[in-house]
């Protein structure tokens, strides 16, 4: 419990003494890192009542919810003064417990999406005595995590929102792991001790791969080739300071995740938006069946906004954000 001159907002670390893994391994000292902004509110316990978990996307962290920062001001559906965000750097991702930050390298605990979850709980249950989240939101993989959190969970959270993402890793998405995995897999350089330029140069060639899947259809068609290799050589320098490790890890636990056959357990109340010119998650087969999937989903599909600057715009959806947030009110 927090007296009423403790204040938890900002940026914040946290030790755990350990972590298990699904697959019996278990780490010591096991580093969280995190954020809280809003105005939390207590029950009589002590307990936050208003959280909401932010879940971000594959190459993000505790920072990404600045991208949803036209939803959060002051007025807007997720009003920071009646809600508590909370980022959380998932497991295996740089500042949290992740194979660099570790130097395990290679010799990381292979991870699932369940683990991802469970890091995130017990987070929560250590720092903040929290049994349960008012919500969750996210898009892209950190819907993977939400999918999976309520499937597994289902009485630990009244909602959830979800942007462009699905269900299970198949089709396209299984082909580029799979490409992926087998880059990666092509070196001897990865199970060496010292982290060769050849591992750098891959990272660089990985997310040109990437790249294919940064934009809507509309953008690369209204792009001239000139204009695509400019932003490209922008988005890939980023691969330079991408560790292959903690990249490896992190597309080996989306490669096997499903949870279709889950979806019935989700109590939660859903919200579901998916863009037809997203090229990485198709609304009819990631969004419109979740609504005879989960039993209380509301699903959107809107006309993306998504510029080349990399974000997404969901300020014409404010209306369907209020409207779903005044349900779950009620």
């Amino acid at each position: 419990m927090f007296s009423d001159d403790e204040s938890i907002l900002g940026y914040g670390r946290h030790i755990m003494d350990e972590f298990s893994f699904e697959n019996g391994d278990v780490l010591k000292n096991v580093e969280v890192e995190y954020s809280v902004y809003g105005s939390p509110k207590y029950d009589d316990e002590g307990r936050i009542t208003n959280a909401i978990i932010y879940c971000h996307k594959f190459n993000g962290n505790y920072s990404s919810y600045l991208d949803e920062y036209h939803l959060t001001g002051e007025g807007e559906p997720f009003d920071y003064n009646d809600y508590c965000f909370i980022s959380i750097t998932s497991l295996g991702f740089p500042n949290s417990c992740s194979p660099s930050t570790t130097g395990l390298k290679h010799n990381f605990p292979s991870y699932t999406l369940k683990d991802r979850v469970n890091f995130k709980r017990q987070f929560l249950k250590e720092k903040f005595n929290m049994d349960r989240v008012h919500g969750l939101a996210g898009r892209g993989v950190g819907g993977y995590e939400i999918y999976t959190w309520a499937c597994e969970y289902p009485d630990e959270m009244d909602f959830f929102i979800v942007g462009d993402s699905s269900f299970k890793t198949n089709g396209y998405r299984y082909v580029i792991s799979k490409a992926i995995d087998s880059i990666i897999e092509s070196t001897d350089d990865f199970y060496n001790e010292i982290y060769s330029e050849t591992l750098s140069r891959m990272m660089v060639s990985i997310y040109r791969l990437l790249y294919s899947n940064h934009f809507s259809k509309q953008i690369f068609q209204e792009m001239s080739n000139d204009e695509i290799d400019v932003l490209m050589d922008d988005f890939v320098d980023e691969g330079l300071f991408t560790d292959i490790y903690d990249f490896k890890f992190r597309n080996d636990c989306i490669i096997d995740y499903d949870v279709e056959d889950k979806l019935k357990n989700i109590k939660a109340k859903a919200f579901i938006i998916s863009s037809p010119d997203h090229l990485y998650f198709s609304p009819v087969h990631d969004a419109v069946p979740l609504e005879d999937l989960i039993e209380n989903s509301k699903i959107l599909l809107y006309e993306s906004q998504k510029d080349p600057s990399g974000y997404v715009d969901y300020t014409p959806l404010m209306d369907d954000f209020n409207e779903f947030l005044n349900d779950i009110k009620e």
